[in-house]
């Protein structure tokens, strides 16, 4: 249990589970859930007591801290883009009164019909 706890391992690849402390005393899972249930009990609370973190969980953290990240300056973004939206509309508009502007008389008169 200690050379496990003490990231020292000699059978396993060091994952601090009640399978991973039955492979490193030699011994089969269930007669370590079973029989000696105060070694698995001392485990796992030596285990909280060091605060282990698992590498899922930290990758999940590392993740999560990612994600939230992202959140926080979506609403930033939303508005910078909502601003490049508006130039750009404002833009296209001139665009468009500058072209009707230029447009020889003869095509100017001429009118859309809409479908029916």
């Amino acid at each position: 249990m200690d050379r496990l706890l003490a990231g020292q391992p000699l059978r396993t690849t060091g994952g601090l589970t009640i399978v991973g402390l039955a492979q490193e005393a030699d011994v089969k899972r269930h007669v370590l859930t079973h029989r000696h249930t105060d070694l698995k009990d001392g485990f796992y609370a030596r285990v909280r007591a060091q605060k282990h973190v698992s590498p899922q969980l930290a990758a999940a953290h590392h993740q999560n801290d990612g994600l939230q990240r992202r959140l926080n300056a979506a609403p930033e973004d939303n508005r910078r883009l909502t601003e490049q939206v508006r130039a750009l509309a404002r833009q296209l508009n001139l665009l468009v009164a500058e072209h009707n502007a230029t447009q020889q008389p003869s095509s100017a008169s001429r009118r859309l019909v809409g479908l029916q």
